[in-house]
């Protein structure tokens, strides 16, 4: 565990390797670097893994992220939960021990600086943030937090994401802990052990599908994923896959469909802004919400589906006869659903679903039009 609270201006240095790179390598996949660390895009192939996690169980490894525990320093009298509020716009009064919620890092202006995870824990709160972002956000609520609140990085944890209808499955055959696997809901966590090791495992994933997230030892993680991939449903899945699953999911990615230049309205996550929270304020970046929901804003995030086969990629202007009325943020061809998808921020006035647009490709103009997300039902277990 590393602790950071003392020296914000402290550059960690990221260890090479996360720890099951060369359980990966040993399934044969093949490995490119994301977010600093080598990881597996794909096993087998994307299209295949995409489509077994549809209909079985993924295993993913997410260890890449950032694992975060907010609880105060010791000896200090602090009101985390009040600390906590102060540095993100979610409403904590209503979050319930074992309860995860979604939330967003905003700068002072309003801007996105990154989506996270939170949970309440029975001393603190539990922070799963991107991995991309992790040190600045780091930084970041260092100086939103007073100090005698302590931001300990969790860097020796691995985090691992089964997903898929028969996740539960597979999971509850070595899930032991208080509360049966089969009973928790989306959105919801408890404390298990996994042959023997202790985990903390939310019904949460990235996927659309039901699912879970496992935080372990990083030193047991290979142990776990042997265990989970012995099971007949699971097989390792790569980051290319869950690209494509997250995207049918209409799930945003940080540095793609949301970044500084957006705000939370706009890109279509105001329920990362608690509905108290918007009323009181009391967060950075709370005059930019406030407006845009009373005032609206020029550009929204929207789902767009394709015609043909050709799929759209980030940074592709989306038109509308002759004028420029957006960009593709996210796009790729939707196994699932067997053509082309993509989001892409637009003129507030062309939002709307069954909207005619066309997206310029490679000197081409393809047809698209608006419809809503997600493109694939979400299958939480509520």
């Amino acid at each position: 565990m590393s602790d950071f609270e003392n020296d914000p201006d402290l550059e960690p240095i990221e260890p090479a390797i996360l720890p099951l790179d060369a359980w990966h390598r040993d399934k044969g996949a093949r490995m490119v670097e994301f977010a600093g660390y080598p990881m597996p895009i794909q096993y087998e192939g994307i299209l295949a893994e995409h489509l077994w996690t549809r209909e079985s169980a993924g295993l993913f490894d997410v260890s890449h992220m950032g694992q975060l525990y907010i609880a105060p320093a010791e000896g200090a009298e602090i009101d985390v939960e009040a600390a906590l509020e102060a540095a993100l716009p979610i409403d904590l009064a209503t979050l319930k021990t074992g309860s995860v919620r979604y939330s967003l890092l905003l700068d002072e202006e309003g801007g996105i600086l990154d989506d996270l995870m939170v949970t309440r824990w029975n001393s603190g709160f539990y922070l799963v943030v991107n991995g991309a972002t992790k040190w600045d956000d780091i930084g970041t609520l260092r100086e939103y937090l007073p100090d005698e609140v302590n931001i300990n990085h969790l860097d020796e944890s691995a985090l691992l994401a089964l997903q898929g209808p028969k996740a539960v499955d597979a999971l509850a055959r070595h899930a032991k802990g208080e509360t049966p696997l089969t009973e928790l809901k989306f959105m919801k966590g408890a404390a298990y052990t996994l042959g023997g090791v202790d985990a903390w495992i939310s019904r949460s994933g990235y996927t659309g599908e039901d699912g879970f997230e496992i935080a372990i030892p990083g030193e047991e993680a290979a142990k776990v994923a042997d265990l989970l991939c012995g099971e007949p449903e699971v097989k390792p899945i790569g980051l290319g896959a869950r690209d494509s699953l997250r995207l049918e999911a209409g799930l945003p990615l940080y540095g793609h469909d949301m970044s500084p230049e957006q705000g939370a309205v706009e890109a279509g996550l105001i329920f990362g802004v608690n509905k108290r929270r918007r009323a009181e304020g009391g967060f950075p970046g709370a005059a930019r919400v406030q407006k845009d929901l009373a005032e609206g804003t020029q550009r929204l995030r929207i789902g767009l589906a394709l015609e043909g086969r050709m799929a759209a990629r980030e940074g592709a202007k989306v038109m509308s006869g002759d004028s420029e009325v957006g960009v593709v943020t996210s796009g790729g061809f939707a196994p699932t659903l067997q053509h082309p998808i993509a989001m892409a921020y637009v003129d507030t006035a062309l939002a709307a679903n069954g909207t005619a647009l066309q997206i310029e490709m490679r000197g081409k103009r393809l047809d698209a039009r608006v419809v809503a997300m997600p493109f694939v039902p979400n299958r939480y277990v509520r």
